[in-house]
């Protein structure tokens, strides 16, 4: 200031002004710099990165083809004869293949769906995959500070997080949640908890565990909405590492863009659409309506509707608004429909929830996709069946192994799940897969994609 004061008794008043005036600018553009290197680190900071994941991949002698399917039915004597035909029906039409396992709680003759039979099944598929996770990766189990897990039907004490805890030896402080009853969707619910963990905890390790136990699912009734669980779901689950510290963007292969949650209970049609509930004659099972098609696409506009303005490049939302108006200025009119975003623009890759045929049918029809797009969907749910919460990372690592994921490429998770919910989870990958490392597809994937008999439905 003293030099400006200097500078305008020594010269004119419009030469102290250009000084004064270049001065001001000098210190709003280093304070405009400092202020954006500010955001930027918070915003860096605040990224989450997916590390890498592990699907389970049950051994042979666990699969459970269609045929041995319908003769360990007859041979229990647990169902009705219709109720075995409606078996066969849907175990021809479901779209999964004689890969698919059960746990061998399953395979026993009468299945064995007590409480220990039940652990054995979570610690054989969950011990398998953290195991292979972390030492891959040689994380050491004291370092991880966050674990989430999800299981809707099996709610053991001690908890699911807890078996993790006290066999790989984790800290006295891990911070641990387990989120029960919340269908096929919960896989991605999980990242959202452990994604808003991250947030709160810097510096931080979290494990994501998803699986559903097969063992105590089955059904024993004739009841036919609830015999469809017993037909799709399969033996599986997964164990993710997320990340928020910095240094492990370097070794990440993924970074989460976005997370989108709906949920649609407050509609009686959606919330009765997936429940679990007790027949007439006091059998417990899992009924699936025959509105779960409708009340999924419902479910799927709605998170659209918050995650297309995220997404869509701005053509594609100036079409959709446009075709928006039209319809409401011209309603009588048949030929100005909706017009359908396309997401292509905004996805590489898709990973839809492998919950049966219909429904990846359905989708794909709903946003305008074509076979190859729902290619690792159908090629997940026929090798490993419904696995629930886990299917989309089955699918992940299908695309992986195909060499499909490349640096830059967008992958769009869509699960769906009882309440009724539909959760998208949106990744960035930011670095190249190895399609020859190892992994729950690498020993047959040159066997895949392969033609699945379509039977027509009378």
């Amino acid at each position: 200031m003293i030099a400006l004061l200097q500078e305008f008794f020594l010269t004119d008043s419009s030469s102290f002004l250009a000084a004064a005036v270049s001065h001001v600018y000098f210190h709003l553009l280093v304070t405009t710099i400092l202020l954006l290197v500010v955001y930027l680190f918070y915003i860096r900071s605040k990224c989450i990165y997916l590390i890498d994941f592990s699907c389970y991949l049950p051994p042979d002698n666990l699969r459970v083809p269609a045929s041995h399917f319908i003769e360990h039915s007859e041979r229990c004597q647990v169902h009705e004869r219709e109720a075995i035909d409606f078996h066969t029906k849907v175990a021809e039409r479901s779209g999964v293949g004689n890969e698919a396992c059960a746990p061998l709680s399953v395979h026993q003759m009468p299945p064995d769906s007590s409480l220990i039979r039940c652990r054995e099944e979570i610690e054989t598929v969950l011990f398998t995959v953290v195991e292979d996770l972390l030492s891959k990766h040689k994380v050491n189990p004291k370092s991880i500070d966050i674990i989430v897990s999800n299981c809707s039907i099996f709610c053991p004490i001690p908890s699911i997080p807890a078996m993790i805890i006290n066999r790989f030896g984790f800290r006295s402080n891990v911070k641990s949640a387990n989120l029960s009853g919340m269908g096929c969707s919960a896989g991605l619910l999980a990242v959202s908890l452990a994604k808003d963990l991250l947030k709160v905890h810097s510096n931080s390790l979290a494990l994501v565990l998803s699986i559903e136990a097969v063992t105590p699912n089955g059904y024993r009734g004739n009841v036919k909405s609830m015999l469809l669980a017993n037909a799709l779901f399969r033996m599986g689950g997964v164990a993710i590492l997320l990340s928020n510290k910095k240094r492990d963007r370097q070794t990440a292969r993924y970074k989460l863009k976005h997370l989108y949650r709906t949920h649609m209970g407050s509609n009686d049609q959606s919330y009765m659409s997936v429940y679990q509930e007790n027949d007439k004659s006091g059998h417990l099972g899992v009924s699936i309506s025959r509105s779960l098609l409708h009340v999924a696409g419902n479910a799927l506009k709605t998170n659209i509707t918050d995650l297309a303005p995220a997404v869509l490049p701005y053509s594609e939302q100036l079409l959709y608004g446009w075709s928006v108006i039209r319809k409401k200025i011209w309603a009588v009119s048949t030929q100005n429909e909706i017009h359908l975003p396309n997401f292509k623009k905004a996805f590489d890759h898709f990973c839809i929830h492998a919950g049966g045929r219909a429904v990846i049918d359905a989708i794909e029809e709903n946003l305008g996709l074509n076979k190859e797009d729902g290619e690792a969907s159908r090629m997940t749910l026929y090798r490993f069946g419904n696995t629930s919460s886990s299917s989309v990372w089955y699918e992940l690592c299908y695309l992986e192994s195909k060499g499909r994921v490349k640096k830059g490429d967008r992958i769009w998770q869509i699960s769906f799940g009882s309440g009724f919910k539909c959760n998208s989870a949106v990744w960035e990958c930011i670095s190249h897969p190895d399609p020859n490392v190892r992994n729950a597809w690498s020993d047959r994937i040159h066997l895949y994609p392969v033609e699945i008999p379509i039977i027509a439905d009378h």
